[in-house]
């Protein structure tokens, strides 16, 4: 049977509302956009907009928001049949203020999220035997049945010869304790390929010592990861990765693989006017050229693209850019 799908994406999903009343205090707005929102979500949409074929996994409630996620998934070309609504839940909603260039306050509503509630066999109705490639994300392993829907799709797609991506994706109020994070993505990294994230990500998987978990305004919600990032980088690799993305904001990218080989790629310069789905952005481009087959440095680079137009705009999915788009964007900076 022939590939239908260059990739499949794996999550979470939701109704994004940005605020329209740029740098004004979350009290004050007045306005919000509705967009779409999360992390599998916007890298599917990001890369179907750059040219690969992609479905997304995730689950919807019975209500007019998972009505609004469908709707705009469809018209962005993204394949919404294997997203199943699930009775008693509900769609996830995200309500973000925006004070540019540091200050993006963030309110999730997930409770009784409909993502949550996928199960192995939501997973065993994909077609995975008609892709390139699935991705995964941590958030997902936060909670079951999605923690082992999770873990039995990148069996089934390692078992098929899929390349397996992992979005580390941690978020911290997700988790009663950020060492049980840690805890199952070391248990999954060998069944993955590449995985993709942050410095602090990468120090979250490795997570073993309360000392490392700061605090800051007393809340357990927004802790401070510490670690030795380069042990760190080390022990994830020592699981089987056949690459570690980093993902460094203005920096730029660094790509680290087994032998210890290190592909730097610089960042573009942009102006930030919300950091919000920059790294979704990067990961959709990355993962773009890794199955175009371009080496690490030019699927960075364009990962980095990719990420520096979206931080100059006030939202995720529906801002991510189109391949020319990004291409004459590279161009115009002196190329890859």
């Amino acid at each position: 049977m022939g590939q239908s799908y260059d990739l499949i994406t794996i999550g979470r999903c939701s109704i994004d509302l940005y605020s329209h009343d740029l740098g004004a205090p979350f009290p004050e707005i007045r306005t919000f956009g509705a967009y779409l929102g999360g992390s599998p979500l916007n890298i599917a949409v990001g890369a179907r907009r750059l040219g690969l074929r992609t479905a997304l996994l995730t689950a919807v409630g019975p209500d007019k928001v998972g009505e609004f996620v469908l709707e705009r998934l469809r018209r962005e070309g993204v394949e919404t049949r294997f997203i199943p609504v699930k009775p008693g839940a509900r769609t996830p909603a995200v309500l973000l203020g925006i004070e540019p260039p540091d200050r993006f306050p963030i309110t999730f509503y997930r409770e009784n999220a409909a993502d949550n509630q996928l199960t192995i066999d939501d997973v065993a109705a994909l077609p995975l035997s008609e892709a390139r490639a699935v991705q995964l994300s941590g958030t997902a392993l936060a909670k079951e049945p999605s923690r082992s829907a999770t873990f039995y799709a990148a069996e089934e797609a390692k078992a098929q010869g899929l390349t397996v991506f992992l979005d580390l994706d941690f978020r911290a109020d997700a988790w009663p304790d950020p060492r049980a994070y840690g805890l199952v993505v070391r248990a999954l990294l060998p069944l993955v390929d590449v995985a993709i994230g942050t410095e602090e990500e990468v120090n979250a998987a490795m997570l073993r010592r309360p000392e490392d978990v700061v605090v800051r305004h007393s809340q357990i919600t927004a802790p401070e990861i510490r670690g030795d990032l380069a042990a760190n980088v080390e022990a994830l690799l020592g699981r089987g990765l056949k690459a570690l993305v980093v993902k460094r904001g203005a920096q730029g990218s660094v790509v680290y693989l087994p032998g210890g080989e290190v592909v730097t790629a610089p960042g573009f310069p942009a102006e930030v006017v919300s950091i919000l789905g920059a790294g979704d952005a990067f990961a959709a481009g990355f993962i773009y050229g890794y199955l175009q087959g371009w080496d690490y440095y030019r699927a960075a680079r364009l990962g980095n693209a990719c990420g520096a137009i979206v931080v100059g705009r006030i939202g995720c999915a529906d801002f991510t850019p189109y391949r020319d788009e990004v291409m004459e964007f590279i161009e115009s900076k002196g190329g890859f």
